[in-house]
């Protein structure tokens, strides 16, 4: 039954803190905590669960088919019936219901987790009666490294060879299963009292540092160790077992393996052994470093190595396996073997040309033995064996040669050499080689393969050019033969086949040094044009012998010109009449206007190119002046009448003809330019009209009358001019004269007032020519009164007759009648306008008023 005292307790609580339930709401889940092996009485009350009881209330336990727990239908209050083992089941859950008298639930299930707390209940369990383990000389022991976890500093051992364990069916998370282990005693403790260490956390057993320098198996084989494992870790209580460990030390077997060889392509079951290594421990694993394809080797529990699959030497030759063994830990127990595999070869590639088809050009004057080309195959076997050995071999020749073939190639080599000179006179422009390329030397039983070579044979210059004849002409042309005249085409052939070696070139080597003919190649199709690039002279020259030469662009190969490569055109200059020829085509001569008459200017030579030059005549033409005259005999041309430059704009161009007097029609002309110099026969002279010009008096400002002059002479013979007044103490009072530029002036009053006429001026107007020309002029000025515009006031004239006063009384009174006409018609329009003004304003008034 439930105690009263507890009930009392808990009804108390419940008084004193009314507002607990309002503050911590009922949950849908429970945690509760019970520790295992409880020494006390049952039932043990747990914690009240916050389930409203009510009458007749039916509670269910679901989950609770041991009847462990159960409910106090009176207080609500969780209680288990007897000792709970948390090895056996550390957790329960159960959920708890409560259903009314008509079996609805009262409230939503509860679900109860109950922990079972764990307490040192169990000891270490050894999991071997005995340990044993092998030990070898060598084993690697690293450097300790100081770790640290839950503030615990340890040292890390060396590598481990063996390991003691224990279980603790304790809670692992509690120190109730944390197992420690430490070494109690070592038999014998020869050569050192703690050859071993042991990991204190995991019980792994490893050599000491100086355990590993002194481990002799010829002086101790066996070593008997105990070992304590305890749990409640570094507390020093705790239960503990104790651990019997053998260790046989036994020699290094852990050696490098002996080199492999291994045919490529092998035809055997997969995985291969291929070699074994061994390390002396009970705990190792072993494993290859993938320095190789992935899985192509490997190594199983026992150390032996495999291939796993047939191998190619051209793929790889060689391969550097590393092998490792390490502990359960997966620390090294010494440095990693290395395992040299080689492939050994077979004959499984054949030769492989570089290119399937070779193209090469010979020409066709390539000496014998002169190597052509080399054609190449490679073969991926092994080359220091006969398999990658090569030898080449021509298997055909297309077009063959009339004694085999033309071509040989080295069996070695692969060089292609010409080995007969029929080439040159062959026929056959192209040539189709069948080569063999096959390993083993070429001996019986090896792998080969075929190129084609395509020989090409080019043409060379080897052929100059020839004229298809030797002699040109004789040709004959008139003297006056037009430039740019064709005078004859000549050609050449080139026996080449080659086109480029078929264009030439002609020159002319001799018989042209005045440069007469032209000749113009047309390298294409092996001709050339001789043309006329000056005009025949017969009386110079009567026939030419041009020597022409031709040849090819291209250097010619193995011949030299020879005769047949020149030819010579002869041609020939017939004579005829020709005009004369002045020695002059344009004559010029600078005269001053002023030259005395009958002058000469200049005398006008002509020349008759004929050989029978008969006499010549000269005459003049358009002289339109009549200035001038010719000697018909000697061509002075000498000035007849006087010149003046003003009349002809400087130059005077007349026209001389030179005729044959036997022929008339023969002539030539030529132009005379005469410049004519100027000189100074001028006077300056006032230019425009001045009569309507005037002055006002007084002096007004800015009031000024512009004189324009000019000079028919030349510029170095007029301009500037020179304005002046005449030397008179009256003139030079009343007036002044000043200077625009080189051809105007202003004339101003030179004091404010005189007296309202005509003034004459006397102006003084000089060139500035040498020597210079004046002239004396007299320029009426009007001085008047003037009005505001600055016009002249003009005087009225006296009526003839006087006004009577009957005219003098209608003139009054009809301007009168006139004043007071436009007065009565301005009155009557103003009371006409007020009238109507004043209506509008009443219809105003009456439209607004109420």
């Amino acid at each position: 039954m439930f105690p009263v005292w507890l009930l009392i307790i808990y009804s108390s609580i419940i008084q004193v803190f009314p507002a607990l339930s309002a503050i911590y709401p009922t949950s849908s889940e429970e945690h509760i905590e019970v520790p295992e092996n409880y020494g006390g009485s049952f039932p043990l009350y747990l914690k009240k669960i916050n389930i409203t009881l009510n009458g007749e209330a039916d509670i269910q336990l679901a989950g609770n088919e041991e009847g462990l727990f159960g409910i106090d239908p009176e207080s609500g209050i969780l209680y288990v019936s007897r000792p709970l083992d948390r090895e056996k089941q550390a957790f329960y859950t159960i959920q708890v219901t409560v259903k009314d008298e008509d079996k609805q639930l009262v409230f939503n299930p509860v679900t109860i987790t109950i922990a079972v707390k764990d307490e040192n209940d169990n000891m270490p369990v050894l999991t071997e009666d005995m340990f044993s383990g092998i030990l070898s000389k060598g084993t690697k022991q690293d450097k300790p490294l100081c770790h640290q976890t839950q503030s615990v500093i340890f040292l890390n051992p060396g590598t481990s060879f063996m390991r003691v364990s224990a279980i603790d069916l304790d809670d692992p998370s509690t120190p109730n299963a944390d197992l420690r282990y430490k070494i109690l005693t070592q038999t014998p403790s020869q050569p050192l009292e703690n050859m071993f260490q042991v990991d204190s956390r995991t019980g792994a057993i490893s050599l000491s540092a100086e355990g590993s320098s002194l481990l002799d198996s010829s002086q101790v084989s066996n070593y008997k160790l105990v070992v304590q494992v305890k749990d409640l870790g570094n507390q020093s209580l705790g239960y503990r077992a104790l651990a019997n460990v053998e260790i046989a030390v036994v020699e290094n077997t852990w050696i490098t393996p002996s080199p492999v060889l291994l045919q490529e392509h092998l035809n055997v079951t997969y995985p291969k052994k291929i070699s074994k290594v061994n390390w002396n421990s009970r705990e190792v694993h072993y494993y290859l470093k993938e320095s190789f394809p992935q899985g192509l080797f490997s190594i199983d529990l026992e150390g032996n190595i495999y291939v796993t699959r047939a191998l190619d030497r051209e793929s790889q030759a060689e391969y550097e396996i590393q092998i490792f063994a390490e502990n359960k830990d997966g620390m090294l127990y010494n440095e990693p073997l290395e395992l040299l595999l080689t492939v050994m070869d077979e004959n499984d590639n054949g030769p492989v040309f570089s290119q399937e088809i070779y193209q090469v050009e010979l020409e066709e004057n390539t000496a014998k033995g002169s190597e052509i080309i080399t054609v190449k195959a490679e073969d991926a076997d092994d080359p220091k064996t006969n398999n990658a050995k090569i030898a080449y071999e021509i298997l055909s020749q297309e077009p063959q040669g009339s004694e085999g073939f033309l071509f040989h190639i080295g069996k070695d080599s692969g060089v292609i050499t010409l080995q007969d000179s029929e080439l040159m006179t062959n026929a056959a422009k192209y040539y189709h080689l069948l080569v063999l390329a096959a390993d083993l030397a070429g001996n019986e039983g090896g792998l080969s393969s075929t190129c084609t070579v395509l020989i090409k044979v080019v043409d060379v210059n080897d052929s100059p050019p020839v004229f298809l004849q030797t002699k040109y002409g004789p040709f004959s042309f008139p003297e006056d033969t037009e430039v740019g005249t064709l005078i004859t085409t000549i050609t050449a052939t080139d026996a080449d086949e080659e086109k480029k070696f078929k264009f030439v070139n002609f020159s002319v080597e001799s018989g042209n040094e005045d440069e007469t003919f032209k000749i113009l190649s047309n390298p294409q199709n092996g001709t050339a044009s001789i043309w006329l690039e000056k005009e025949f002279d017969y009386e110079t020259v009567q026939e030419y012998v041009l020597i022409v030469s031709v040849r090819n662009y291209e250097e010619l190969v193995g011949k030299e010109q020879d005769a047949s490569s020149t030819a010579t055109v002869h041609v020939l200059v017939k004579d005829v009449n020709e005009a004369p020829v002045l020695t002059q085509k344009r004559y010029e001569v600078s005269i001053p206007e002023s030259i005395a008459l009958g002058t000469v200017l200049l005398t006008v030579k002509a020349t008759d190119p004929d050989i029978h030059t008969p006499s010549l005549s000269y005459s003049l033409r358009n002289d339109s002046m009549n200035w001038l005259s010719i000697d018909e005999h000697s061509g002075e041309v000498r000035v007849m009448q006087a010149l003046d430059r003003e009349m002809m704009q400087d130059v005077y161009t007349v026209q001389v003809i030179a005729q044959d007097k036997g022929s008339p029609s023969m002539m030539v002309t030529a132009d005379i330019a005469i410049h004519i110099l100027d000189v100074n026969d001028n006077s300056p002279f006032l230019v425009g009209d001045y009569s309507k010009s005037h002055l006002c008096t007084p002096q007004r400002k800015k009031q000024s009358i512009i004189i324009s002059a000019f000079d028919l002479d030349g510029a170095e013979n007029s301009v500037p001019l020179i304005f002046a007044l005449a030397n008179s103490p009256m003139l030079r009072r009343n007036w002044r004269i000043n200077l625009i530029n080189d051809t105007h002036a202003y004339l101003t009053m030179g004091i404010s007032w005189l007296e309202p006429k005509v003034y004459l001026v006397t102006i003084i107007l000089k060139d500035s020519g040498t020597p210079s020309k004046a002239q004396h002029i007299q320029l009426p000025v009007t001085i008047c009164l003037c009005t505001m515009e600055g016009e002249c006031m003009q005087e009225v004239g006296r009526m003839e007759g006087k006004p009577t006063v009957i005219s003098a009384v209608s003139v009054i009174v009809g301007t009168l009648g006139t004043i007071g006409f436009f007065v009565l018609i301005i009155f009557v329009h103003l009371t006409l306008l007020g009238a109507n003004k004043k209506k509008k304003r009443k219809a105003c008034d009456n439209l607004y008023s109420p």
